[in-house]
């Protein structure tokens, strides 16, 4: 068994660098509050992901926060009213860097915020520490003394530059057939500040164009589902993500044709967080030609080590901050076009013209150097996982046992949809399934008995360098387990990311923690 968790409540995940994007939740007390009121947990965190925080650095989003926080969509039967338009302003200020402010009261505090907890526009912890060492020479400046133009440059240098180049490279490496299509070059690759700004800002490129309705194919995470419901003209949403939905996303898209409505596009993630379902991507593709629909795929949780779906997607958008990354330590995002796509004709215009870089120096710099060992460390992280899962799903297949299903790429009966779609093996890289899994316990006292036995963080992310545990659906649904449940999400399961700890010491680890289910089970069953 490894070491006793010690990390207080609260407190970034050890190594814990300065701008950690990991915090640990502590025990299950925890889970039920976050659940119940997931800000009020928040204010007593010491670390904090930084997409969570109000602050920004570019005018036109500055804007999109005044639109947001003054909309009626704002108004709800708990009280929550939208920001009086003669109440809200955007100031523009300088230090070492230019960045826009948005004022408004405190008292709307809680509206404005969800401006930044979604699109993730705010600003990096890199970006505040930067600019804080120059808080003395801090100056308020006029908005015409700012342009897209000055912005372009400062956020565009050599290290983003040496970073998409990296990207196309790791893209374009062991793929699956010899095909002689145009591959994405280092001018298709747009770098966004965090993983959800690299799908919010496209969404929004494409209400430009289209102003249709999104559809959502498959689970995806919380703040995915929440932009396309604020942002746009409507969502149609298929939880499940299965075959049968793939029938009545065809019948959608038949009577949305006939009738000359636009759809403006089909977005999932491949596999689908948290239950890791993984769509037929090619049935996908189908319809989107068939009916004239962009096919926007997240590949984060696959990751571009293990598979290779560019040639599948017409927008391919990555959380650069997971396992790219790797080291908890960094946030960003990326869209790549594919040049081969029937919709590059449109699309890439359309990016060229509303793109405006906002990735920090500082963050590309850090994450172009953490990603040097993306494939090694992908490798031991797809291991770990796999192993885990093995045991799990021997442990699900004994009646006796308190696991009750294990959801994985390699366990899922869509295992097919992923397999037909993994990059080939190369001399520096056998591809995998992937960090992510999650367990499904057989009842909420031995889901509770699991979590708290199981020896290892508990927090939100994936891809790290440690294993985390996070309650999904208790800590974002336990409001509406009603409509979770119909969509195939429990209170009784738990989300894992394996880390790069020893394999053995982690089995022994999730061993420990299924027999303390196990005892619970046995009570039940008394």
């Amino acid at each position: 068994m490894s070491s006793k968790i010690t990390t207080p409540f609260g407190e970034a995940v050890p190594p814990a660098p300065r701008h950690s994007v990991t915090v640990h939740m502590g025990g299950w007390d925890t889970v039920e509050k976050y659940g119940t009121d997931s800000s009020a947990v928040i204010a007593h965190f010491k670390n904090a992901y930084p997409r969570m925080r109000p602050h920004r650095d570019i005018a036109d989003s500055a804007t999109e926060c005044v639109d947001f926080s003054t909309s009626e969509k704002r108004r709800d039967e708990h009280g929550k009213m939208p920001v009086p338009q003669a109440q809200i302003s955007i100031r523009v200020f300088r230090a070492k860097d230019t960045f826009f402010a948005v004022v408004f009261p405190e008292a709307f505090s809680k509206v404005v915020f969800g401006f930044w907890s979604t699109p993730g526009a705010g600003i990096s912890s890199r970006f505040a520490e930067v600019n804080l060492r120059h808080r003395y020479v801090l100056e308020e400046i006029s908005a015409s003394d700012t342009s897209p133009q000055h912005t372009r440059l400062m956020f565009n240098g050599s290290v983003h530059k040496a970073l998409r180049e990296r990207i196309v490279w790791y893209v374009n490496r062991a793929t699956r057939t010899s095909d002689r299509s145009a591959k994405p070059s280092a001018q298709d690759v747009y770098l966004y500040p965090t993983g959800m700004a690299s799908i919010y800002k496209p969404h929004t490129y494409m209400l430009d164009l289209y102003q249709g309705t999104t559809v959502l194919f498959g689970m995806a995470f919380m703040n995915t589902l929440t932009a396309f419901q604020e942002y746009g003209p409507g969502l149609k949403f298929f939880g499940h993500g299965s075959d049968n939905d793939l029938d009545q996303l065809e019948d959608f898209l038949r009577d949305e044709y006939a009738h000359g409505r636009k759809v403006q596009a089909i977005w999932a993630e491949f596999p689908a967080n948290p239950l890791l379902v993984t769509p037929d991507i090619s049935r996908l593709r189908d319809l989107a030609g068939k009916y004239d629909v962009v096919l926007a795929i997240d590949d984060t949780i696959g990751s571009w080590a293990n598979i290779d779906i560019t040639s599948s997607a017409d927008i391919l958008v990555t959380s650069l901050t997971k396992s790219f990354n790797g080291y908890a330590d960094a946030i960003a995002g990326s869209a790549i076009l594919n040049p081969a796509s029937a919709k590059y004709a449109q699309l890439k215009p359309l990016f060229d013209r509303h793109y405006v870089p906002e990735l920090y120096n500082a963050d590309a710099k850090a994450i172009e150097h953490n990603s040097r060992d993306y494939l090694p460390r992908t490798a031991k992280l797809n291991a770990n996982a796999l192993a885990i899962v093995q045991y799990l799903q021997a442990c699900a297949e004994d009646p006796a046992s308190a696991v009750r299903r294990v959801h994985h790429p390699w366990a899922n009966p869509s295992r097919r949809h992923y397999e037909r779609v993994m990059r080939q093996d190369a001399e520096d890289f056998t591809p995998g399934y992937g960090c992510l899994f999650s367990v499904e316990l057989d009842n909420m006292d031995a889901t509770q008995a699991f979590y708290e036995g199981l020896n290892v963080h508990k927090s939100v992310h994936l891809g790290a360098p440690f294993t985390l545990a996070f309650a999904y659906t208790m800590c974002t649904y336990k409001k509406d387990l009603a409509w979770a449940a119909a969509n195939g999400l429990l209170p009784t399961q738990i989300r894992i990311s394996a880390g790069l700890e020893d394999t053995e010491v982690l089995l022994e680890d999730f061993r420990v923690a299924v027999e303390a289910a196990n005892r619970y089970k046995q009570l039940a069953g008394l």
